[in-house]
């Protein structure tokens, strides 16, 4: 049951939807209902159709005449939402080592302290989170809409697929010490290093989580 907050009620099915799709709860192939969805949201019709509707123009599900096909992120998806990260997300953290307040510093180093706390306890679910949390941060404190609006949505489509990674140990302890090195370079407001210190993380990321799905 969604709660009825001040956002309004399409933008919460949005969002739980998205969510579902993303993190695999409904897998790609699979064919849904606006029943099925009213029964498991709790909710009429008509926040769902307007959900529905973005979320084709995410092209996250295809309205079919059979129902509601989910499609979620492919293969070749995921590839070219890395490798669109790879060359863009570093100008992200090159904006934001030029333009970071000190405000913003501290709340970046408390992402990256509390990442580096849940690490050694294997917290998976909190280190995805303070993971998530940290570049979404280096987004809005680069100061530019456009990188944001762009890199946001990319990074919450590969949720499942980074959330299995920080779910490997060794890879949750070097992607941590590849953000504590991004922070630090950001910190001394060197935003050649910490454009260079980003694109060797997502590209580490890359190659993690391809290998993996490989498997």
């Amino acid at each position: 049951m969604l709660e009825h907050r001040t956002i309004s009620l399409a933008e919460q099915v949005f969002d739980r939807l998205e969510t579902d799709i993303l993190s695999g709860k409904y897998q790609p192939g699979e064919v849904l209902t606006e029943l099925k969805l009213v029964n498991d949201l709790g909710v009429s019709r008509t926040p769902i159709r307007e959900a529905l509707r973005r979320l084709e123009q995410e092209h996250i599900i295809e309205i079919t005449p059979r129902g509601i096909l989910v499609i979620g992120v492919s293969e070749k998806d995921l590839t070219d939402i890395l490798e669109i990260r790879i060359r863009i997300e570093g100008l992200a953290a090159y904006e934001a080592a030029k333009n970071i307040t000190d405000e913003q510093l501290e709340e970046l180093r408390e992402t990256v302290e509390l990442q580096e706390f849940y690490v050694p306890k294997h917290d998976a679910d909190r280190i995805n989170t303070m993971d998530s949390r940290f570049h979404q941060l280096i987004y809005r404190f680069s100061g530019s809409t456009a990188l944001c609006d762009t890199l946001m949505p990319l990074h919450k489509k590969v949720n499942k697929f980074r959330l299995a990674s920080v779910k490997n140990d060794v890879r949750s302890a070097y992607s941590s010490q590849e953000h504590r090195a991004i922070f630090e370079a950001i910190a001394a407001h060197d935003a050649e290093l910490a454009e260079k210190y980003m694109v060797e993380h997502i590209s580490n990321a890359k190659v993690h989580i391809e290998s993996r799905e490989k498997k």
